[in-house]
């Protein structure tokens, strides 16, 4: 996130570019507008959509934080009836929601051992949980909101947390808040393609969405006072944040549409003031110091070389920091390797969950409850 062109891809992806495009000129606009459908339709006429046309039926709930705000989560059972060994929690980046775990949530169940339950939610002001007061928008709360989640779906048994983008900054911000409950219960932790810190090494104050950047604060302000035009604006250039969500959510620019029709969904559902709530917070993440503290767990750092969000060397330095690390390189993938090489990833998470499952026994962790 310390790169420039994480807070232009955020901001242009989930609108608030959008907001500003209505100064670019009209016949540009249209045109690039028209190309990026017509690419669009060609690609998916070429291929079958990658998206798992069924997923497993999960228990849909909510969780109330410390600070009332009700978030909105989804409890999946292993497959087969079977008792969890764990639980792996999931949790999802910016601008987006739980749908970013499409593949992990049909696949996680599935494991033969360890038997896996999966919990997922919706970050505050993301997806369908509550627009939460803007002054609540910071990675302390979002640490907390966390450990609302554990406390009410997985109050017991070893845990496997997985975050990805500001989800794995969450993490860490859990880490530096409860040292003892990764010593205690967390066996695994998985980041991906997420970042410690740094955030000010690379010119923050020039990027569009830096908080010193006044554009930044009037677009937030027009979402909350003329909505209607900023989302209106949003419409209009579908195509062009369309092809803007491609281009810097994923590294191959030929991925079937249907991923990026899925993370272009997700990111259009959030109001434009509620993810310019979250700049500031994004901006003055620094958790290296955090890092220490998931040493104790089984740990995992996975992102692409081709990530334009947040570049791959983020992840060089976390796993620097954690000498014992598992550290996965995908080459060429973008922001988002757990849709465009989720066969990857789960993969990859199958190791880190079959690891954390021995760390755990020597522990003698009790396993986590099925709810009723």
């Amino acid at each position: 996130m310390a790169n420039r062109r994480l807070w232009q891809t955020l901001g242009v992806a989930g609108g608030v570019a959008g907001a500003a495009g209505a100064a670019v000129g009209v016949g540009v606009a249209a045109r690039k507008r028209s190309q990026i459908a017509t690419d669009r339709r060609r690609l998916a006429s070429e291929m079958s959509h990658g998206i798992p046309d069924s997923l497993p039926s999960g228990r849909e709930c909510s969780v109330t934080a410390d600070d009332g705000v009700r978030l909105a989560a989804e409890e999946i059972e292993p497959s087969g009836g079977r008792t969890p060994t764990l639980t792996v929690v999931l949790v999802h980046g910016f601008a987006l929601d739980r749908r970013t775990w499409q593949f992990q949530r049909r696949s996680l169940p599935e494991l033969g051992e360890p038997a896996v339950r999966v919990v997922l939610y919706d970050q505050r002001s993301h997806g369908r949980s509550e627009r939460a007061a803007q002054e609540s928008c910071t990675l302390e709360q979002l640490g907390k909101d966390l450990d609302s989640v554990l406390r009410t779906l997985a109050p017991a048994g070893p845990l496997v947390l997985v975050g990805h983008s500001m989800g794995g900054m969450t993490l860490m911000a859990l880490a530096e808040q409860q040292p003892e409950l990764f010593r205690e219960r967390v066996a695994g932790v998985g980041l991906i393609s997420t970042s410690a810190g740094e955030m000010g090494s690379a010119g923050l104050p020039g990027t569009l969405l830096s908080r010193h950047n006044p554009l930044t604060r009037g677009v937030g302000l027009l979402a909350r006072v003329q909505p209607s035009l900023v989302e209106g604006v949003r419409k209009v250039a579908s195509n062009l944040i369309w092809g803007i969500t491609r281009r810097y959510a994923y590294g191959n620019q030929s991925v079937d549409p249907a991923l990026v029709d899925l993370v272009d969904t997700m990111i259009s559902a959030n109001a434009v003031d509620a993810l310019t709530d979250f700049v500031d917070t994004l901006g003055t993440h620094d958790r290296i110091a955090a890092l220490p503290g998931l040493a104790s767990a089984e740990v995992l750092v996975a992102a692409g070389t081709a990530d334009q969000v947040i570049p791959y060397s983020h992840s060089e330095r976390i796993a620097a920091e954690l000498p014992t690390a598992t550290l996965v390189t995908l080459p060429g993938v973008g922001h988002l390797p757990m849709l465009e090489e989720h066969e990857v990833i789960d993969e990859a998470l199958t190791g880190l969950i079959q690891r954390a499952a021995k760390r755990a026994c020597p522990k003698g962790l009790r396993k986590p409850r099925r709810r009723a």
